[in-house]
């Protein structure tokens, strides 16, 4: 392979952003200039999006203003409801995420307006609406009825009411709060670049977006999460967790949830995304999985020299607070939307058409044989 050639566009500048970095000098992921860290300590999430969409964080006027209108976003459209009824209680959420995102481009009046304030209304819409329809999933899938969101309740409030009927404690409402703050936005990664490249046609954000959230469906890139997870059951104790990681290195075999190609001295989310995932598991009575996480990191960091990515920490917090682990990529989704929506209205505001090139390797050029002498 040619050293002209790129895979993955590894170490290629592509564009500009404004939105976020990974900033070496203090090796901290930031948003629109803050560190994001920062952000988990002061803001809750409501207050991120509206960064990441506005450019600035609200003063308290502006922030009661974009709750309200989320407010008013929330609810879903009765023929949304019907078709996530009809889908099949099987299929993975990412799915549903994907089809409800495509329908809700189909009943939008302003699908086509592509300028900057309609996209901002759009964006606010596509945000308000996701969760409510995954909660709706969520339920319908077990037999349940749908529980509508109130108007009380904030974001991450509303996400759990809607999922479970309760909220749980501040303490952990605030840990999944953090999640999302972390999850919102990361430069061009696959999704986003996906969301860009759709965007670069001059398509709607609608398509943009569910075109991302095809993209982070991939275990390689939101799907870790629930891949982590499904290796923590399989350790299932802590006193199995030393031989298995052991094995699997042995064997060459993925371990999932560490390693970036962003980061080279850890993931900066990671301290903040662990210290929530402690203070869930002494809330839940359940260190298992906190000690499982401990005695693999250790070996990782010791043989490897690989350090976790957020998903590590991520994948066990989300199973504590109840959700099935398949749901844990979808709420990657209701998070990231934010940083889509961003990128997306970015790539409008100074376009090009994402073109790229490809070296050929195929066939010399050959004639083509009529069907009876081949």
């Amino acid at each position: 392979m040619s050293d002209d050639i790129k895979k993955g566009l590894l170490g290629i500048v592509v564009d500009e952003t404004e939105i976020s970095k990974v900033m070496p000098e203090i090796n901290s992921l930031t948003y629109r200039g803050y560190a994001a860290q920062d952000l988990c300590a002061r803001c809750d999430f409501e207050e991120v999006a509206y960064l990441i969409l506005n450019k600035e964080l609200p003063n308290k006027k502006q922030l009661k203003e974009f709750k309200k209108e989320l407010s008013k976003e929330i609810t879903l459209s009765k023929n949304l409801i019907n078709i996530l009824k009809q889908i099949p209680k099987k299929s993975h959420p990412m799915d549903v995420a994907r089809t409800a995102v495509s329908v809700m481009g189909l009943e939008d009046k302003e699908t086509k307006d592509n300028s900057p304030e309609a996209n901002l209304r759009k964006a606010i819409r596509i945000f308000a609406k996701t969760p409510t329809a995954l909660a709706a999933f969520y339920r319908l899938r077990k037999g349940k009825k749908i529980i509508p969101p109130k108007k009380k309740f904030g974001f991450s409030e509303n996400f759990f009411h809607m999922c479970f009927g309760k909220v749980p404690n501040k303490e952990i409402v605030k840990a999944f709060d953090v999640s999302l703050i972390l999850y919102a936005e990361h430069s061009f990664n696959v999704s986003t670049f996906t969301a860009r490249t759709i965007t670069s046609s001059l398509s709607d954000i609608h398509g943009a977006i569910t075109g991302a959230i095809a993209s982070l469906k991939g275990p390689l890139h939101g799907g870790a999460n629930e891949e982590v997870m499904h290796m923590m059951k399989k350790i299932k104790k802590p006193e199995n967790a030393l031989k298995w990681i052991n094995n699997a290195l042995d064997n060459k075999g993925v371990v999932m949830g560490f390693g970036h190609r962003v980061y080279k001295s850890g993931d900066s989310r990671v301290p903040t995304m662990r210290e929530y995932f402690k203070r869930v598991a002494i809330i839940k009575k359940d260190k298992t999985f906190e000690k499982i996480y401990d005695i693999v990191e250790k070996v990782m960091i010791k043989e490897k020299n690989i350090y976790p990515n957020v998903d590590y920490p991520t994948g066990p917090t989300y199973h504590l607070m109840g959700f099935d682990t398949d749901f844990f990529t979808p709420i990657f989704v209701i998070s990231r939307i934010t940083g889509w929506s961003a990128h997306i209205m970015e790539q409008h505001a100074a376009n090009k058409l994402i073109r790229p090139l490809a070296s050929y390797k195929g066939n010399k050029h050959r004639k083509v044989i009529q069907l009876n002498q081949r």
